[in-house]
């Protein structure tokens, strides 16, 4: 009896690991579907979308490139929720450590790479750290809700960024020939990621991303600071009671998650771009959401997660060419994902309440 008691709990826990899993192949089934009322054949369609992630080293050197960006928002996602708080603010963090590096970078573009590099990096995480704990200390001193001052901080990231732009950032050879593009000028070379594969987006971003991964995993299970945050995010009430300060740690998982998206938002422009200009982040902000989503809000899962998002957004495009059906239809999918993954951990958690019903 014991041996099979064992049995069964072993085939509960790997039903409720594999729930999640079955939330892509079911949203590409509904996709198929969506798919065939446009009048494409979904075969041709998907095999368009694997082919264009990962048919060749450009693809697969852009799925990681797009990953990137996706692994370190995801990360911030992750802590925050740990902590019991919600970040949508990913996209504004992202851009204000994107124009943090930006104006760092081009202001002083004769310090040596071995300075200014590592000072860019620090300065993007800074300032979504920043941009991330205003809502933070509004959380934790006026009890303001975080959902809304986070994408309300989106908005007003967005605007700044179009104002220095079109400003004080604005590249002088815009000016000059009277085009007056927003975009800055290019970064001085001294702070352009290396190349992980030659002529290819892929950069050493891409490294930093899965240390970074490793290091919140120790971070969150193997320190006291992360076992209080997620103490604080479990049963604030409990964790209040056993003298956690919860606002604090409330406050800093959203300036931790701040720094992880502004960190984001430096690699993208220092490894990829070279620049910064409109529409540089591509909604990373909000994707890398679902991504930490899929991962289980856990570190080293959103690393997986980020990949396979990363190839939906390449695959996509690919897609979108080969058999001409709307770009939305990929934000459609990576909708599904969403809400299939957490109808599924919903149904987890209620097999979870009937087994401790009937124990």
């Amino acid at each position: 009896m014991p041996d099979r008691s064992k049995l069964i709990r072993f085939l509960n826990r790997t039903i409720d690991a594999l729930l999640p899993l079955l939330a892509v192949p079911v949203a590409f089934l509904i996709g198929a579907i969506m798919i065939l009322a446009l009048g494409v054949n979904p075969l041709e369609a998907y095999s368009a979308l694997i082919t264009g992630a990962f048919g060749d080293v450009s693809g697969i050197t852009q799925t990681l490139a797009k990953a990137t960006p996706l692994l370190l928002v995801g990360l911030g996602i992750c802590i925050a929720f740990r902590g019991g708080v919600i970040n949508i603010g990913g996209e504004g963090q992202l851009l204000v450590g994107a124009l943090a590096t930006t104006a760092l970078a081009v202001s002083f573009p004769t310090l040596p790479g071995v300075i200014l590099l590592p000072l860019c990096l620090l300065v993007g995480a800074l300032a979504g750290a920043f941009w991330g704990g205003i809502p933070g200390v509004l959380k934790a001193r006026l009890g303001v809700n975080e959902i809304l001052s986070t994408v309300m901080m989106n908005a007003i990231a967005v605007q700044l960024g179009n104002y220095l732009l079109r400003g004080p950032l604005i590249d002088p050879k815009e000016i000059q020939l009277g085009t007056r593009i927003a975009q800055s000028a290019l970064l001085p070379r001294s702070v352009w990621l290396p190349k992980l594969v030659p002529s290819t987006l892929l950069n050493a971003g891409a490294i930093i991303a899965v240390v970074m991964a490793v290091l919140v995993y120790i971070f969150l299970w193997r320190t006291t600071l992360g076992y209080r945050i997620r103490a604080v995010g479990l049963n604030p009430n409990a964790s209040r009671f056993a003298g956690i300060r919860v606002p604090f740690y409330q406050a800093l998982s959203l300036i931790l998650g701040g720094a992880f998206a502004g960190l984001a938002g430096a690699i993208e422009v220092m490894g990829v771009q070279h620049r910064m200009l409109e529409g540089l982040s591509g909604g990373y902000g909000f994707t890398g959401i679902v991504a930490a989503l899929f991962g289980s809000l856990h570190p080293l899962g959103a690393i997986p997660a980020s990949i396979l998002f990363g190839s939906l957004l390449v695959g996509g495009d690919k897609m979108q060419r080969a058999v001409q059906v709307p770009s939305a239809l990929i934000g459609t999918l990576l909708g599904l994902v969403v809400l299939l993954v957490v109808g599924s951990k919903y149904w987890s958690q209620r097999r979870a309440r009937r087994r401790e019903t009937y124990e």
